[in-house]
């Protein structure tokens, strides 16, 4: 009965809600004529997957995690280094691997572990001096970030990089110790980017430089969003969507297809239920029973609103276009049990919290 009663149902009922729209949108843009949709089976799989994973980390002391984190963190990067050498390539990307038949992106898996490592040493050591602690963590993460940068994917660093600036704000860290960082990282991106990833930058600021070559991305989803109206033009029946005119819609433009084809209405229905969730991993954050917990679940908030944020931004326009999934709604089987996962292991913080309402 405790159990039940320190249960949070809030951020649950919002992913149900959210998943059953994306298992309609990935019907309606991957469905044959015959109305069969293998990849909305295959979805389906990997939620039933991803809840049941949601329900060991809920289940498990979040601590547990605490006291493994360095195994964690080895495991993590022989398994990026394992993809630089043997992984598979898809996309113009060397990303995944594969295991007995299955198929999985270890830097998807890796956020998690740069969560858990974080909160571990800011929980432990935020007494320390800025620097100190600053560069501790940072010789942890950047030969993870180089690994992941070879692949390449520059999605998920910049995910990282993201949710480690945020908590190390939050821990105390001085913000000019963190501009330095962010500087140095500006200075040292030129060398570290690809030629189609500055190409990307450039569109991003000017879409109009190359609209049929690298700016047609950005350029046809705006005009899928912008074509739904309010209520949308309904299922099946977005011209953007259904002509392929929007690239990987049933993964990193989701959004427009949602835009396109249920409207504004739908699309700003789907904001606010992701404002639910946010607001509701804060509330954990807050009710934390140790310094551990109140980190990691503020790194699981990072995360999330990281691949929000840049999600519906690419999909609009206002951010580059960098390949980063939008939580719980676009197709791929490593990137939404990932979701779940850091969903359990904030409910796993709330299920411990230091106070019982």
């Amino acid at each position: 009965m405790d159990f039940f009663r320190r249960f949070n149902p809030l951020p649950v009922a919002v992913v149900c809600f959210l998943l059953c729209i994306s298992l309609l949108m990935i019907w309606s843009t991957s469905a044959d004529r015959h109305g069969s949709s293998p990849l909305m089976v295959k979805q389906l799989i990997f939620a039933g997957l991803g809840l049941f994973l949601l329900l060991i980390f809920l289940l498990v002391d979040y601590e547990f995690w605490q006291r493994i984190m360095l195994q964690l963190y080895i495991g993590g990067m022989l398994l990026l280094l394992a993809v630089c050498i043997m992984g598979h390539t898809a996309l113009g990307a060397q990303r995944w691997m594969s295991v007995g038949g299955f198929t999985f992106q270890p830097s998807e898996f890796f956020k998690l572990v740069a969560i858990i490592l974080l909160a571990a040493f800011l929980s432990q050591y935020e007494d320390e001096q800025d620097p100190k602690l600053l560069f501790k963590c940072l010789g942890y993460l950047l030969p993870a970030l180089v690994l992941i940068l070879l692949q390449p994917d520059l999605g998920t660093a910049l995910v990282i990089v993201g949710i480690a600036l945020g908590m190390f704000y939050l821990a105390g860290v001085s913000p000019w110790w963190l501009a330095g960082t962010v500087l140095a990282g500006l200075l040292a991106a030129p060398f570290a980017l690809h030629d189609y990833q500055k190409k990307r930058l450039l569109i991003f600021l000017n879409p109009d430089m190359d609209p049929q070559g690298a700016g047609w991305n950005i350029t046809q989803s705006k005009i899928a969003i912008g074509s739904g109206g309010l209520l949308g033009k309904g299922l099946r029946q977005g011209s953007q969507t259904q002509l392929n005119y929007v690239p990987e819609h049933s993964t990193d433009f989701i959004f427009s297809a949602i835009g396109e084809e249920l409207g504004f209405l739908a699309s700003l229905i789907i904001i606010l239920l992701y404002f639910a969730l946010l607001y509701s991993i804060l509330k954990s954050a807050d009710e934390a029973r140790d310094n551990f917990g109140r980190y990691l679940v503020t790194g699981v908030f990072l995360l999330f609103l990281t691949h929000i944020l840049i999600n519906i931004g690419m999909t609009m326009g206002i951010m580059p276009v960098t390949g980063i999934p939008l939580c719980f709604m676009s197709y791929g089987g490593s990137a939404l049990m990932t979701d779940f996962i850091a969903l359990g292991l904030v409910l796993s913080v709330y299920q411990r919290r230091k106070k019982l309402f």
